[in-house]
Formats: C-alpha cells, sequence, structure tokens
C-alpha cells in the first residue's frame, strides 16, 4: 500500500505539478478573495486568458517540435493593426480582412520554418530578427498610427458570448481541442514528437524532418494571427502596442505547463493549465488591490519554482520517483 502511494504521488510530481500549483493559487483565493469565485469573474478571468491561451497552443506546437517562436507578439500587432486598417471599422470587408489577417500569420511562420529548418539558423534568433522585420514595416506602413475602427465583428471575437460563454472561450477550447487532436491522432503529431526528440533519429526513421518544421511554424504563425483579432476585439480597439510581452507569456505558459524547452515532450493540457495559473495569478493580485510590481514578483517566484522543479534532480524528488 505504501508502494502504491508513493508510486502515484511521483507520477504526480513528475506530470502534473502545474495542476499542484493553478490548485494551491485557487485556495489562496478562496481565503484571501472569496469574491474572485464570482461567476462572472470567473467567465472574465477566461476571457482574459483566451488571447494567451490561443498564442501559447500555437508555441506548444513549436517548442514540441524543438523550436521556439519569439515573433508571435508581432503577428499578433499585425493582426490587430491590419484589421483597423482595412475594414475601417466596417462588417462588409470583414470576412476579406480575417482571411488576409491569418494568410499573413501563416506566410510568416512558413518564412520562421524556412529559416529554422533550411538555412538551419537558430530558432530563437531568426524568429526574433523576422518579428523585429514585421514590426518595423508595420510601424513604416501605417507611421506608426492605425487608422480606423474595428467592425463589429472582430469585436464579438473578444467580447461577445454565446449564452454564458464568451466567444473568446469558445475559439480557444476549439483550438486547443483540435491542437491535442493533431498531437495525439496524428502521424503529424507524432511526428512533431519525434523532431523534437531527436530529428537525426526521427530522418532516419523517415520523417520529413524539414516539413514538419515548417508546418509546425506555419501553425503557430496562424494562431498568432487568430489571437491577435481575439484581443483586440476584446480590447476593442487596435494599438501599436497591444501583446507586447505576449511572446514571453506564452513560452513562460508553456515552460509552467511542463514542455521541455529542449523539444520532445508536453501536452496541450499542461499548457491550459499553464495559461491558467499565470491568468489567475494576475486576477488575485488585481483584486487583492496590490501594487502592480507584485504581479511581477509572485508570477516570476512560481514560474521559477515549476521549471525548477522540471528540470531539477531534487533530492526529494528522487526519492519518490526511485519508489515509483
Amino acid at each position: 500500500m505504501k508502494l502504491m502511494y508513493s508510486a502515484f504521488l511521483a507520477r504526480i510530481l513528475r506530470d502534473h505539478i502545474v495542476y499542484v500549483f493553478l490548485f494551491a493559487v485557487l485556495i489562496i483565493a478562496a481565503i484571501f478573495a472569496p469574491r474572485f469565485f464570482i461567476i462572472n469573474n470567473l467567465f472574465n478571468i477566461l476571457r482574459q486568458a483566451s488571447a494567451l491561451g490561443i498564442l501559447a497552443v500555437g508555441q506548444t506546437l513549436v517548442v514540441i517540435a524543438g523550436g521556439i517562436d519569439v515573433s508571435i507578439a508581432a503577428i499578433m500587432q499585425l493582426a490587430g493593426v491590419t484589421a483597423a486598417e482595412i475594414t475601417k471599422g466596417q462588417d462588409r470587408f470583414v470576412f476579406i480582412t480575417i482571411l488576409t489577417v491569418l494568410l499573413m500569420g501563416i506566410a510568416i511562420g512558413f518564412g520562421n520554418g524556412l529559416l529554422v529548418a533550411k538555412r538551419k539558423v537558430q530558432p530563437f534568433v531568426s524568429t526574433l530578427f523576422v518579428g523585429l522585420l514585421v514590426t518595423g514595416l508595420r510601424l513604416l506602413v501605417t507611421k506608426a498610427t492605425p487608422s480606423g475602427g474595428l467592425p463589429t465583428f472582430v469585436r464579438s471575437l473578444g467580447s461577445a458570448s454565446v449564452g454564458p460563454i464568451p466567444n473568446a472561450v469558445i475559439i480557444f477550447g476549439c483550438t486547443a481541442l483540435i491542437a491535442q487532436f493533431l498531437l495525439t491522432k496524428t502521424t503529424f503529431g507524432r511526428s512533431i514528437y519525434a523532431v523534437g526528440g531527436n530529428s537525426t533519429v526521427a530522418y532516419l526513421g523517415g520523417v520529413r524532418v524539414d516539413r514538419i518544421t515548417i508546418f509546425s511554424y506555419m501553425l503557430c504563425g496562424f494562431l498568432a494571427a487568430l489571437a491577435g483579432l481575439v484581443l483586440v476585439g476584446y480590447l476593442g480597439y487596435a494599438d501599436q502596442n497591444i501583446g507586447i510581452g505576449y511572446e514571453w507569456d506564452s513560452i513562460a505558459a508553456v515552460a509552467v505547463g511542463g514542455v521541455v524547452l529542449g523539444g520532445g515532450k508536453g501536452r496541450i493540457s499542461g499548457t491550459i493549465a499553464g495559461v491558467l495559473l499565470m491568468t489567475v495569478l494576475l486576477n488575485l493580485v488585481l483584486m487583492l488591490k496590490l501594487r502592480i510590481e507584485f504581479q511581477f514578483v509572485i508570477r516570476g517566484i512560481v514560474i521559477i519554482a515549476a521549471v525548477a522543479f522540471y528540470a531539477g534532480d531534487w533530492r526529494w524528488k528522487r526519492l519518490f520517483t526511485a519508489r515509483a
């Protein structure tokens, strides 16, 4: 019985520590901020988490494949500004605009994938400079001042609801489910894990490594553009600075969720928990009326603790693992 208990605890510690952190934060919220669990506030948290969640799902695909994408915030900003520039606030152009924005995200992802897969540029370096290029071109074309408002349909993506459930949450949920299906039920998903685990072995096993890498970046670019539309819809306006820092938040959510930054291991469910953990922490800090500086301190502590656990070889962790 004791051995079974140790094995169970070891599995929890190895694979589900992010849920333990999330549960602990929810308990703290119940004690110090009972208003946190009001239904409207819970739906508001989910709405706030949706854009980052969509972004983090795309980042998860790339990271599992052994890469990383820090151009996604630039793609988000491009999506929001482009939506405002093309539509000028009119719904008659909305579907052409959405199609254009999503294709732009895919194209940028394709460029990232080519640099990483074909030119063998380090993923962080290539996506960093692609992001700078996209940002520079956007500012040059718009003269750093986006014109035109957002059409009603785009605003509804982030602010409207179907019954009690926000549209943004529905989009996030569908995105996560589709990504989960791709990773667990398709050859493409198995290939992503193989490429991230060991690209040489995957190549010798018949996996088209370059194609998998490029396609993962294209999916990430697509989801970044979609996240940009959801974010500007939630905020109700397009701005050049919307989405700044989201690339780092997505990486943090992925890492906290247990996705190995070196590739080859990770789950969409872990990423979702990581996103919720970071969003709940932000909401809790605001509800406790703490200074904004505490947000960064608390989030930093939680991220360091979670990542250190996954990477560390702590004595107590080895003890439970050995017994498992």
